[in-house]
C-alpha cells in the first residue's frame, strides 16, 4: 500500500485503485487477519481476479467481498465512489447534499440519496451505556420549515395559530470539554424532558438549562441551576451557549444544504452533524474518515427502511 491519504485530492487518487479501496478497508475491519463473515473461520484464501475471499469451511455464501456484512453490502456502485462519498460527508461542515454527491461521483439522484443515509447509519454513535458528567448543558429546540419558504396559503394557516405544531422538536445535552447527545423527541413535556436528562446525565452533575418550567424538580438529583433567556443569556458559569453553537450549525446544514428534511429521517441527520461535532477538535479529516469506516461493520438498512415501504 502507499501512504494513505491525508487530504480529499489525495484520497480520490487514493482510492481510484480499487485494490487501496479493499486494502484500506480491510485492515480496519479485520486487524488481526481476514475472518469469515459467515462463520469466524480464520482459515480463508483470497482470489485476486475477483476481489473476493473464499472460506476453508463448507457452508453457503463461502466466498465472500469485503462489502459483506457493511453498509456497503449488495450495493453495485465501486468502492472508489463510497469512499469518496463518505470522505465528503465526514468532513463537510454544513453537511452535504445527494444532488452535489450525484455530480460528484457520478450516479443518480436516488441512488446517493440512499448512499448518504447508509454513510449516516455508520456515523451513528451507539454511546455504549455511559453517561455524561461534570458541566452539563441541556436546551431543545424545534426543526421545521421557514415561513418565508412557504406557499402563502400555508404561510396564512400557520399564522393563525398553530405555533410549533408542525414542527419536530430535539433535545440536547452536552458535557462540557466533551461530547454532545441530541436526540428527537415526541414533546417538550416534563416528564421527556426529565427522562432524557436522567438516561443520559450521572447524578449528581452541575446542570445548566434555560428557565423552562418542564425542568423544574431535576434539582433533587443534580445541581441545577437555571439562566432566564427573557433577561440575560450568561450568568457567569451557567448558560447553554455550547449547545446553541450545535443549533445554528445543525439548522445551517438543514435548511441551507438539505433545505427540506422529513420527521422521519431527522434522526440520522442529526447522527451525522453529531459526528462531525464531537470529532471536530480531536481528528482532522484523516481520522473522522477513518473512524466512519471503522464503524461500517454490523450496520445495514435497506431502500424499503428507508422509504417506509414493503420491498
Amino acid at each position: 500500500m502507499q501512504r494513505e491519504p491525508k487530504s480529499l485530492q489525495e484520497a480520490i487518487v487514493y482510492f481510484s485503485n480499487p485494490d487501496n479501496c479493499i486494502d484500506y478497508i480491510a485492515i480496519r475491519r479485520w486487524p488481526n487477519g481476514v475472518v469469515c463473515p459467515g462463520c469466524g473461520a480464520t482459515k480463508v484464501s483470497f482470489n485476486a481476479n475477483r476481489r473476493t475471499w473464499k472460506c476453508g469451511s463448507h457452508h453457503p455464501r463461502r466466498e465472500f467481498s469485503v462489502k459483506v456484512g457493511t453498509i456497503y453490502e449488495d450495493s453495485p456502485i465501486p468502492l472508489d465512489k463510497w469512499l469518496t462519498a463518505t470522505w465528503l460527508v465526514t468532513n463537510c461542515k454544513n453537511g452535504v447534499s445527494s444532488y452535489e454527491i450525484a455530480r460528484d461521483i457520478d450516479v443518480t439522484q436516488k441512488s446517493a440519496w440512499f448512499m448518504l443515509h447508509r454513510i449516516r447509519l455508520a456515523m451513528q454513535d451507539d454511546f455504549f451505556g455511559s453517561k455524561l458528567g461534570g458541566e452539563v448543558e441541556v436546551d431543545e429546540t424545534f426543526i421545521g420549515g421557514k415561513a418565508r419558504n412557504m406557499h402563502v396559503s400555508e404561510r396564512k394557516r400557520r399564522i393563525t395559530g398553530t405555533g410549533t405544531k408542525d414542527k419536530t422538536a430535539v433535545m440536547g445535552i452536552l458535557e462540557r470539554g466533551g461530547k454532545l447527545r441530541a436526540a428527537v423527541i415526541p414533546s417538550r413535556r416534563k416528564t421527556v424532558l426529565q427522562e432524557e436528562v436522567r438516561k443520559h446525565v450521572t447524578a449528581g452533575a452541575a446542570l445548566y438549562s434555560d428557565a423552562l418550567m418542564s425542568y423544574d424538580g431535576l434539582a433533587t438529583d443534580y445541581a441545577h441551576q437555571v439562566v432566564d433567556h427573557a433577561t440575560q443569556y450568561v450568568d457567569g458559569r451557567v448558560h447553554t451557549n455550547g449547545l446553541e453553537n450545535f443549533w445554528s450549525l445543525l439548522k445551517r446544514g438543514i435548511s441551507g444544504t438539505y433545505v427540506s428534511v422529513e420527521p422521519f429521517h431527522l434522526h440520522r441527520y442529526l447522527d451525522e452533524q453529531m459526528f462531525r461535532f464531537n470529532n471536530r477538535k480531536e481528528l482532522d479529516d484523516a481520522g473522522r474518515f477513518d473512524l466512519a469506516v471503522r464503524q461500517i461493520v454490523g450496520k445495514r438498512i435497506t431502500f424499503a427502511q428507508l422509504t417506509g415501504k414493503p420491498n
